[in-house]
C-alpha cells in the first residue's frame, strides 16, 4: 500500500506500526492542522462560525467512499481538512448556538492523553489512574454539593445523569423492581416542571414506566416550577393509589434558564417520601462562583444531582457528573458481579472496582480531560468561566432594553440565557394582535438562516408553547473567550440581517 510521501506502508493482522517514520508524519500533520485550522484559526473573530453548505452540495464535497485497499496518508490529512472545513466551529466566540461553547486547552490534552491510553473505567486493573482520579474528583463535587456522605460516577452526558437518577429512585421507592421488575407494582409518578428537559420523558419510555408516568407541573411567568402546585399534584395521586417516585428539579432551565427553588421543593420532597433530584447539567456551574452560588441554595437536601461540565466550565465534550447522597446505593441498585470482571479474590482492594455503579460496562474515561482542565487553572479560574458567562449575558440583556427592535422573553433572567424577539422595522408601532405575532414568529427562523449562510454567527430560535410564546432567540453564553465585543456585534448584526424583513 502506498503513503503519501511514495514509501510502502505494509498494513498485517498486526496493525500500523506506530514507530515507523510515514505513521508518525501522518499523526503530526493531522496534529498540526487541529492546532493551526481548529484551535486558532477556527476561534478568530474574522473567520466564520461555519462554511454551511446544504445535506445535497456536502454529500458531494466529502469523499466519503471506503476502498478495499485503503488511502493514502496525503487522502486522509486532506480528509481531514474538509472535516474542518465543513464543520460547525463552536470554539468560535460568536457560537451561541448550544449549551456548549469553546474549549480549554488543558481539557483537551487530557482528552487527547485519555484517548491514546485507550482504557476502560470500570476496573482498578485496567484503569488504576483513572479509577482514582474519578473517585477524587467526584470527592471534591461532593464536597461542593454538602453531600457528606456521597458518592457518582461520570455518565455519557446529561440525559442519562438524568435516567441514572429515575433509576435509583425506583429502586429506592421499591427495591423489589430489581427483581420482580413492573409488573404488578402500583403506577409510579414522576414529577418535573414543564419546561424541564426531556430527558425524563425519555427515561420514562426506557425504563418502560410509560409517558403517562411523568406529571408536569405548571411554572410560574419566570420558569420556576410552582412548588404548591407541585404538592397539589403528589396529594392527588396518592388519592388514586400511585406511588410518587421522584421529583426533578431544574438548575437552569434549558430555554429561559431558570433555577427552580430548592428549598421549597425539598421541604415538600421530605413530607412525602419522594426522591429529590436536581438536573443541574447547565445551570450547576453557578455552585462554583460566590457571586452566583445563592441561585442553588439548598442543593445539600438534594439527593441527588447531574452536572455536565462541558456546558459552562470548557471542559470537552462529554464531561458529565452523576452524584448521590447516598454512598453504596448505585452499587446496590446495579450491581451485577459478573465473574469475568468482578472477582473477589483478587489481590488488591476491589471495593476500587467501580464498573457495578452504573448500567453500562465498557465506559469512557472522561475523568482527566476535567481534571487537568481544573488543575490548571484552580478554583478561581473555574470561577472566573462562570462569571464571566454571567457578566456577558447580564451586559447583553441591559444593552437589548436600551436598544430599538430588540424584546427581552423576561427581562429579569437568571442563568446565561439571554431570550429575545427581533422585531422589523416594518412590525413596529402595530397594534399586537395574534396575526402580528405570527408574522413575529417567521422572523427568528429567517434571521438564522442568514446568519447561518454568511458563517457570521450561530445562535437558536424556538418557541415556548406552555407560555404561549412564538419563535423566539435563545442565545446561550458558555465561551470563556466571548466578551463585550461579541455582545455588541450580536445586537447589530441581528439589527443588519433583520432590519429589512
Amino acid at each position: 500500500m502506498s503513503t503519501g510521501d511514495g514509501t510502502d506502508r505494509k498494513v498485517t493482522f498486526r496493525g500500523i506500526d506506530f514507530e515507523s517514520l510515514d505513521v508518525r508524519q501522518f499523526l503530526d500533520n493531522v496534529q498540526t492542522l487541529i492546532v493551526d485550522d481548529v484551535l486558532v484559526r477556527s476561534t478568530r473573530r474574522e473567520n466564520k462560525v461555519i462554511n454551511f453548505r446544504d445535506p445535497v452540495e456536502l454529500q458531494e464535497l466529502l469523499d466519503l467512499t471506503i476502498s478495499p485497499d485503503g488511502a493514502k496518508h496525503d487522502t486522509l490529512v486532506e480528509a481531514c481538512k474538509n472535516v474542518i472545513e465543513y464543520s460547525a466551529k463552536t470554539g468560535h466566540p460568536r457560537f451561541f448556538n448550544q449549551l456548549y461553547s469553546g474549549l480549554n486547552a488543558y481539557g483537551l490534552a487530557g482528552s487527547w492523553l485519555a484517548d491514546s491510553l485507550n482504557t476502560n473505567g470500570y476496573t482498578f486493573e485496567a484503569s488504576p489512574v483513572f479509577v482514582i482520579m474519578e473517585l477524587s474528583l467526584l470527592q471534591k463535587i461532593c464536597g461542593i454539593l454538602g453531600y457528606e456522605n456521597g458518592d457518582g460516577v461520570f455518565c455519557p452526558g446529561g440525559s442519562f445523569s438524568n435516567i441514572m437518577a429515575m433509576h435509583l429512585a425506583r429502586y429506592k421507592v421499591a427495591p423489589e423492581v430489581k427483581t420482580a421488575g413492573m409488573y404488578g407494582m402500583k403506577k409510579m409518578r414522576f414529577y418535573t416542571s414543564d419546561e424541564a428537559h426531556y430527558s425524563l420523558v425519555k427515561g420514562a419510555m426506557f425504563l418502560g414506566m410509560g409517558l403517562d408516568s411523568v406529571v408536569r407541573v405548571t411554572t410560574d411567568e419566570r420558569g420556576k416550577m410552582k412548588p404548591e402546585v407541585l404538592e397539589a399534584r403528589i396529594q392527588e395521586d396518592l388519592k388514586m393509589g400511585h406511588l410518587p417516585a421522584m421529583v426533578m428539579a431544574t438548575a437552569g432551565t434549558t430555554v429561559l434558564g431558570a433555577y427552580d427553588l430548592l428549598e421549597a421543593l425539598a421541604d415538600v420532597c421530605d413530607r412525602y417520601g419522594v426522591w429529590l433530584h436536581c438536573d443541574a447539567c447547565w445551570g450547576g456551574g453557578a455552585l462554583l462562583s460566590n457571586k452566583h452560588r445563592h441561585l442553588m441554595a439548598a442543593v445539600h437536601r438534594t439527593h441527588s444531582l447531574a452536572w455536565n461540565f462541558h456546558k459552562m466550565s470548557g471542559a470537552p465534550l462529554q464531561s458529565a457528573a452523576f452524584l448521590v447522597n447516598e454512598k453504596g446505593l448505585m452499587e446496590e441498585c446495579n450491581q451485577f458481579k459478573a465473574e469475568y470482571l468482578f472477582q473477589p479474590d483478587k489481590f488488591y482492594d476491589t471495593s476500587y472496582d467501580i464498573g457495578d455503579k452504573t448500567v453500562q460496562c465498557g465506559r469512557k474515561v472522561d475523568s482527566l480531560k476535567l481534571w487537568l482542565l481544573w488543575k490548571a487553572v484552580g478554583d478561581a479560574g473555574m470561577a472566573a468561566v462562570v462569571d464571566n458567562c454571567f457578566e456577558n449575558a447580564q451586559y447583553l440583556a441591559e444593552k437589548m432594553k436600551q436598544t430599538d427592535g430588540f424584546r427581552l422573553v423576561i427581562p429579569e433572567f437568571e442563568c446565561a440565557n439571554v431570550c429575545f424577539w427581533y422585531i422589523p422595522e416594518s412590525l413596529r408601532g402595530q397594534e399586537e394582535t395574534p396575526e402580528w405575532w405570527q408574522k413575529i414568529s417567521k422572523v427568528g427562523p429567517a434571521i438564522k438562516e442568514r446568519m447561518v449562510r454568511e458563517g457570521s454567527m450561530m445562535m437558536g430560535f424556538t418557541p415556548l408553547t406552555c407560555k404561549g410564546h412564538v419563535n423566539f432567540f435563545r442565545m446561550i453564553l458558555a465561551n470563556a473567550k466571548s466578551d463585550r465585543t461579541d455582545m455588541d456585534f450580536v445586537v447589530s448584526e441581528i439589527d443588519r440581517l433583520g432590519k429589512d424583513l
